[in-house]
């Protein structure tokens, strides 16, 4: 065992102030690269080092990833045993919550419905208020799950969430909440719970049953939270609940990067800290490890325009007083991106790795040239919105194969895994589903029958007699208790690939073999589970919300390709070079922002954000004129966010021979 190192080893004196902070109420705005995560995994330590219990120390993070981190890097400072230490995503340590309870009452395990399924459930939620889902005059469950989920994460009325965000869809309000009252009642049925009930459902618990409020109150002496800024008003909640009368809560962010308002998160949860704990302590971290001189100069006078803040100067740690942003004027969207290649090229050449050279835009579409331009230049990139490894549809249907074997009242798995039948389309999923649940009727109390018996009761489509028996004979194998030797998850997994699914990969898809890999990579996850439930609901948790796409390790590996990203997804990253494009006023910021005071103060933030991803090169680029099949129409005038930026802070090379 490694000796006990200093917690306060390494910190600069902001950081220690903040790291050997008293109990109470603890607020540490940490600018960007200014060590966040480093301050929060000392405080860990600290905590511990001074006879804290790992047990009683909860850790919320946004990402699974972050917290497995963090947890790693305190484990370096001391030997303590770290991995007591509760943490993980709001999400599930509410899953962690509710399953306690449900042990302790000896009820069933809780499925947890990942977003596809949740909004699968919401769609069969359609048919029983009489509303097609195909109705091009009513939201469709993929706008209607979002609206829902908004209105319970914001504590906000289903009534008000559509008079200010949906108005187009006031007139259905009345069917809107048909829907979700049967939505909600389906997932009780399933004994299913969607992202959302993760996070109300424990408030909920916490609030009406005082002896579990208190036993949490009790266990966990000290909350600490990263980013802050992005909590939510359920999540800020459960905060301060679980906290109670002491409020040893020590809470991390930066008010200049909230930038996720559209899916609830809400800035005056840290802008109001002091106002729900009057004796917080605040904490100011400015010193920026990250970025040269002038692009911090550029960001300070950026954010510095936004009127509801906590003023903060990000200082820097290294020197380089005259390299300075470049802003350079385009004739056309073209020049813009052969601009971008050549620049590009030249720091290739120069040696920096590919994986150190960023392009960020406010919109996807915004890209489309660079793209072509980067290909045609022979030059690879990647692109960060790519569909998560378990969002992809093969682990989906067979995620969907062992959620039924162990939920036959699991609606959505069971329509899913009928999917490849011959001759099975929605009505008869639907009526072979109401056959299932005839037969599970007929049973008595919880026990039922082996799943292929029940399931060789229906009669299936002339056309998919044989699959049918397959797929009973597939459940019996795979189902728990169907047996004497019940199967572990890989080999459940590795029954349904060769009972017939993995032909239907090869019949199906160009790239089966890269599927089937996948599915092998799955049976290994499964390798670390021995209950076939949990595992599940890890996979569920895996596809969090909260769980940011296109996440890297910060830094240049040199195998790394070039970045195509998203103002958005680019949070938490850094490069070495940073291109920022398409700066026109109603391309960034928004056309929707444009005369809404607060949104477009969350754009600054989003400006802050991209050219604080910069580490030694940023350029601030802008096209006069969008080309579009041949054609040309003239951009907007300059971003704001250009036009706050003092001229002397950037170099301004006028290629397009227009002044800004």
């Amino acid at each position: 065992m490694s000796a006990v190192k200093d917690p306060l080893a390494g910190l600069n004196p902001q950081q220690i102030a903040a790291v050997t902070a008293p109990p109470g109420p603890v607020l540490v705005l940490a600018g960007a690269g200014s060590g966040k995560t480093r301050t929060l995994i000392h405080r860990l330590a600290y905590l511990i080092a001074n006879g804290v219990s790992p047990s009683s120390i909860l850790l919320l993070t946004f990402t699974n990833k972050a917290a497995r981190e963090m947890i790693h890097r305190a484990a370096q400072i001391l030997p303590e045993d770290v991995l007591r230490i509760w943490a993980g995503t709001f999400h599930s340590i509410g899953y962690r919550i509710l399953r306690r309870r449900r042990v302790r009452l000896g009820e069933p395990p809780l499925a947890v419905l990942d977003r596809d399924d949740a909004e699968q459930l919401l769609k069969f939620s359609y048919a029983e208020v009489g509303v097609d889902p195909k109705n091009k005059n009513f939201p469709k469950p993929s706008v209607l799950g979002p609206l829902l989920s908004y209105s319970i994460n914001t504590r906000t009325p289903l009534e008000e969430v559509v008079a200010q965000k949906y108005d187009e869809f006031f007139d259905d309000l009345e069917l809107i909440s048909k829907i979700a009252a049967v939505y909600e009642q389906k997932k009780n049925e399933a004994n299913a719970a969607d992202f959302d009930d993760l996070l109300a459902a424990p408030l909920a618990l916490l609030t009406a049953n005082p002896e579990d409020l208190e036993f949490y109150q009790r266990t966990l002496r000290f909350i600490l939270v990263d980013e802050y800024q992005d909590t939510n008003a359920l999540q800020s909640d459960l905060v301060d609940l679980l906290a109670g009368e002491a409020a040893n809560i020590t809470a991390v962010g930066d008010d200049a990067q909230c930038i996720y308002s559209w899916r609830g998160a809400d800035y005056r949860n840290i802008i109001n800290f002091q106002k729900r704990h009057p004796k917080a302590l605040i904490y100011r971290i400015e010193t920026n490890y990250r970025s040269l001189p002038g692009i911090l100069e550029v960001a300070n006078a950026s954010i510095r325009n936004n009127c509801v803040q906590f003023p903060k100067i990000l200082l820097p740690a290294r020197e380089a007083p005259d390299i300075r942003p470049v802003r350079v004027a385009l004739a056309t969207s073209d020049a813009q991106a052969q601009f971008v290649v050549s620049q590009i090229v030249d720091c290739l050449e120069s040696g920096v790795p590919p994986g150190e050279i960023a392009i960020l835009y406010r919109a996807h579409y915004q890209s489309m040239e660079v793209q072509l331009a980067l290909t045609r230049a022979g030059l690879r990139f990647e692109i960060t919105s790519g569909i998560r490894f378990y969002e992809q549809a093969h682990i989906k249907d067979v995620a969907a194969w062992l959620r039924f074997a162990t939920n036959p009242r699991d609606e959505v798995s069971f329509k899913r895994l009928l999917k490849p039948l011959p001759g099975v389309g929605e009505k008869t999923a639907e009526g072979l589903w109401n056959r299932v649940c005839e037969q599970i009727e007929k049973t008595s109390g919880n026990e039922l029958p082996a799943l292929g018996s029940l399931l060789d009761q229906i009669k299936p489509p002339k056309k998919a007699v044989a699959e049918w028996q397959q797929l009973c004979r597939t459940l019996d194998q795979i189902a728990p208790g169907s047996q004497g030797n019940r199967p572990s998850p890989s080999e459940a997994i590795q029954i349904i690939v060769e009972a017939g699914y993995g032909e239907y990969l090869k019949r199906t898809y160009p790239d089966a073999e890269d599927r089937l890999t996948d599915l092998e990579e799955l049976a290994r996850f499964g390798d670390g589970f021995d209950d076939l439930t949990e595992m599940l609901a890890q996979i569920s948790l895996q596809t969090d919300p909260d769980e940011r796409v296109g996440q890297r390790t910060s830094g240049g590996d040199l195998d790394r390709q070039i970045t195509l990203s998203t103002v958005h997804q680019a949070k938490g990253l850094e490069w070495s070079v940073v291109f920022l494009i398409y700066l026109c006023e109603g391309m960034f910021p928004t056309n929707r922002a444009i005369g809404n005071p607060g949104a477009i103060e969350e754009e600054r933030r989003l400006f802050y954000v991209a050219t604080t991803r910069a580490k030694d090169k940023l350029y601030l680029l802008r096209p006069l004129v969008r080309q579009n099949a041949g054609w040309g129409d003239p951009c907007p005038p300059p971003s704001r966010f250009l036009v706050e930026i003092p001229d002397e802070l950037t170099e301004n090379w006028e290629l397009a021979r227009t002044p800004f």
